[in-house]
């Protein structure tokens, strides 16, 4: 009988501050992040659908008709969980089963800050109304916005920050 690699993770205590992928990504440029998730993201989708690497997972359609009970489904939940650190909706799952609307979601909403550039502050947008200018007002330029956020996750994630 195989086993699959969902089924080898380790769960439970030992888990906890496991590595997530999330430290991984921080490494790569914000525009190779969605495909580099989305390409773990469907590994796992087709280890617990029993298809081969070589065979293409439909990103638009219901993983439940593509094999999926809700027992694989829960265990397929606390593996993707284990890998980005972040809890997912059980009702999102439920009730938007196909991975294309999994990604928007893990994307979009649990982690956005990995996937969206940094809004720069704008002259006349009120980030300094009121303010006097500090030191830096003068300073020359230093590192852009994004530097600045994906350092910042990147400390955050790794328990740095």
């Amino acid at each position: 009988m195989a086993v699959s690699a969902v089924d080898e993770r380790p769960s439970g205590p030992e888990t906890v501050g496991a590595t997530t992928v999330v430290e991984d990504l921080l490494d790569l440029a914000r525009s190779e992040r969605r495909q580099a998730l989305e390409d773990l993201v469907v590994a796992e989708f087709k280890i617990a659908l029993l298809m081969e690497d070589d065979d293409e997972l439909p990103m638009d359609e219901s993983y439940f008709d593509l094999g999926l009970t809700s027992l694989t489904i829960t265990d397929l939940k606390q593996g993707l969980e284990s890998m980005i650190g972040h809890e997912l909706s059980a009702n999102l799952l439920f009730n938007s089963p196909t991975v294309g609307q999994l990604m928007d979601h893990i994307c979009d909403e649990l982690l956005p800050g990995l996937f969206r550039p940094a809004r720069a502050s704008a002259p006349g947008d009120g980030a300094t109304s009121g303010a006097a200018p500090g030191p830096r007002a003068a300073a020359p330029a230093g590192p852009s916005a994004d530097d600045l956020v994906d350092e910042a996750l990147k400390n955050l994630y790794q328990g740095q920050g």
